[in-house]
């Protein structure tokens, strides 16, 4: 006999630049039962976002670092296939590039 698991309450917090995007919330509390169900249900209830995470072709924009807890997702064996557990995190990280020339 086969048990599913069902979806656990996770929180997802958003980084500053995307909060406009949420209704100026910073953290999102999720029920999902992996990194992609937990997105689309993040993206389902604010579509704003859709567009600033993932391509037209819906994958996750290069750009945009994902961290389950304190691990990196895109080296998880399973990467948004990964299951989450009871009071997981998932960290949406925006790269950042430029700063000063050197003088």
């Amino acid at each position: 006999m086969t048990t599913q698991r069902g979806p656990n309450r996770m929180t997802i917090f958003i980084p500053t630049p995307l909060r406009t995007y949420a209704d100026g919330k910073d953290a999102i509390e999720i029920s999902a039962g992996t990194i992609a169900d937990a997105l689309d249900a993040l993206t389902g209830t604010y579509p704003e976002l859709r567009k600033h995470l993932f391509t037209g072709e819906g994958k996750l924009r290069s750009f945009v670092n994902l961290y389950l807890n304190d691990e990196d997702v895109r080296y998880l064996p399973q990467k948004e296939n990964s299951e989450v557990s009871p009071n997981d995190t998932l960290s949406i990280i925006p790269s950042i590039a430029g700063g000063c020339s050197p003088m």
